[in-house]
């Protein structure tokens, strides 16, 4: 449960928290038991799906609260309070946004987006990098659509202007772009703190952990922001105070990163 002397840390999970390539986190699980006690509660914050998250949620052998879906959907916020809602939906659901997207992206720029459920099975373990008995959990989504894009950069930046304009949006994971509603991680980071500081009359410290374009706003929005080595994200203009940045890549980065973050803030 939460308390005034709790400190959240907001963290990706992809190349943050898991390795990259072997999605392990086996070296840092008595990292995260001493982080458990010592009342600092650690809150997913993922592009993936309910399901996937709740495999991370056993393996690590926790209770966590937790964020799928780039920022749609907040889960198990009765964890920090019996007060709280066990569900906070933040985005409109996979049919409405299937819809809009259809009604006003034109053929042009529909053909260079191939909806990845649709692709082989083959092709959806090499996008993912994961086993095919993993893959259904990959699929399961409410909020959110994984493409593939096929156009250039060009392209891609009229996708997304068009998709702002309609109320859409997609958010880039690296591995693929997540066609979703016009939310994203820092909305739902934002809507838990709001809710404690709310209640608890004391706004929570907060550390937000990320390895990509669709942390960025996470990162720029919390006390604390921390950036995990990702050789595949190279921006040397991120714009974010007081950025502490990993020399070590995940899981060990994410160590890194937050042993100088909890530094910080004491």
């Amino acid at each position: 449960m939460y308390s005034n002397s709790s400190i959240l840390i907001f963290t990706d999970l992809d190349g943050t928290l898991l390795n990259r390539d072997t999605f392990k986190f086996d070296s840092i699980k008595i990292f995260l038991k001493e982080l458990k006690n010592k009342n600092i509660i650690i809150i997913p914050n993922s592009s993936k799906t309910e399901d996937e998250i709740k495999e991370f949620n056993n393996e690590a052998n926790f209770k966590f609260p937790f964020i799928s879906e780039n920022g749609s959907i907040i889960h198990n916020l009765n964890f920090l309070s019996s007060e709280f809602p066990n569900k906070i939906i933040l985005a409109k659901n996979v049919y409405e946004i299937q819809n809009i997207f259809n009604k006003n992206i034109n053929q042009d720029l529909k053909s260079k987006c191939r909806v990845i459920s649709n692709l082989t099975t083959q092709e959806q373990i090499q996008i993912f990098g994961l086993p095919e008995n993993k893959l259904k959990q990959v699929f399961k989504r409410t909020c959110t659509i994984p493409i593939k894009f096929e156009g250039n950069n060009k392209e891609k930046l009229r996708l997304k202007n068009i998709l702002l304009e309609i109320g859409l949006d997609f958010k880039d994971g690296g591995r693929v772009l997540n066609l979703g509603d016009r939310v994203n991680k820092a909305d739902a980071m934002k809507k838990i703190t709001y809710m404690l500081e709310n209640k608890y009359k004391s706004k929570p410290k907060t550390i937000a952990i990320g390895d990509n374009h669709n942390d960025l706003e996470m990162l720029k929005n919390s006390d604390v922001p921390c950036l995990v080595k990702n050789d595949k994200f190279i921006n040397k203009d991120l714009q974010i105070k007081n950025l502490i940045m990993s020399k070590q890549t995940a899981p060990e980065g994410w160590v890194e990163v937050v042993k100088l973050a909890l530094e910080k803030i004491k």
